[in-house]
């Protein structure tokens, strides 16, 4: 535990039994309760919430260290595993109990959750659903309610699974990735796809690698790539393939496709195509350079890669 004393704070999204297994997972959270906030009745029961005659909202209290974890980036995470555009409903729960919000106790944290707000409709143009009000009171609820999910590991939950378990290295990239342009953002986290031939990278053949915008890792060299005419970088193969993963996509009826993402990041690049040069293997690659940061083999030392020139000059 850092010297720095530990902050509190306040979220509902829906059932708390999944968003308090969630924010159990984040690194640098050391405490969390489930219990209802904003209740018109003193210490109501789980059963009177559900009735809505409380008008408490499932809630989880979040104990964290600063040093470890930023109230922003619980903000960001927050809003990522819910839907903040849901009035009264989370996944199958529907009631004024399971509306979405942020119950802030100091300005402080009123500034941090409306900040979060605003970039998230810069990046999805809605109405959030998400309020934000002064925290009235929070009642612990129940001890059956406390740590269901360890204590139930097959029970319910509206949180995906998938999301809990790799929240603690989401939490690593999540402020990167909000700090994204609004095209980065949308081509990486929306899987949107850029403007053929007046992108980036689509004409950029100087001599370097082509690395993953958020985490910085190394992901393509400029000895692999080839003007495939499509409108956007293309490449022969990864440096590592081990640093992809390969997704299939049917988003376009009659087209499926193969989708591209980092392994680390799960940022989303773009296809990889089975006609590219046979005497390179037969693949394109074809990338956003909305995704990508390219890093000139002359600048490739001072920035930290120089472990990686051998992969530009086929050493």
């Amino acid at each position: 535990m850092s010297e720095r004393a530990t902050q509190t704070a306040y979220f509902a999204g829906g059932c708390f039994w999944g968003l308090e297994r969630y924010f159990q997972n984040v690194d640098g959270v050391t405490d969390t309760t489930v219990g209802y906030a904003q209740s018109q009745t003193e210490s109501p029961t789980y059963e009177q919430v559900c009735s809505g005659v409380t008008d408490a909202a499932e809630t989880v209290k979040v104990v964290f260290d600063p040093d470890r974890v930023t109230l922003r980036t619980l903000s960001l995470l927050f809003l990522e595993v819910i839907d903040p555009f849901s009035v009264d409903q989370q996944g199958e729960d529907r009631g004024r109990q399971y509306r979405t919000g942020m119950w802030y106790t100091d300005e402080s944290q009123r500034a941090a959750y409306i900040a979060a707000l605003e970039q998230l409709v810069d990046r999805q143009p809605q109405r959030p659903a998400v309020l934000i009000e002064p925290l009235r009171n929070f009642y612990p609820a129940e001890d059956r309610h406390q740590d269901y999910l360890i204590n139930n590991p097959g029970g319910y939950c509206h949180i995906p699974i998938a999301a809990i378990m790799n929240v603690k290295n989401r939490q690593k990239y999540v402020e990167k990735i909000w700090d994204l342009t609004l095209e980065q953002f949308a081509v990486t986290q929306l899987a949107a796809t850029e403007r053929p031939f007046v992108n980036e990278y689509d004409h950029e053949f100087e001599p370097g690698i082509y690395v993953d915008i958020v985490s910085g890792k190394p992901l393509f060299s400029s000895r692999d790539k080839f003007d495939s005419g499509c409108g956007w970088p293309a490449f022969s193969k990864p440096i590592d393939a081990e640093s992809l993963t390969e997704h299939e996509d049917h988003r376009i009826p009659g087209r499926d496709r193969i989708e591209v993402r980092t392994a680390e990041t799960q940022l989303h690049l773009g296809h990889v195509f089975t006609d590219g040069p046979a005497d390179r293997g037969g693949l394109r690659y074809c990338m956003n350079s909305a995704a990508l940061r390219f890093v000139p083999r002359s600048r490739m030392a001072a920035e930290g890669y120089a472990d990686w020139l051998p992969v530009v000059d086929g050493e």
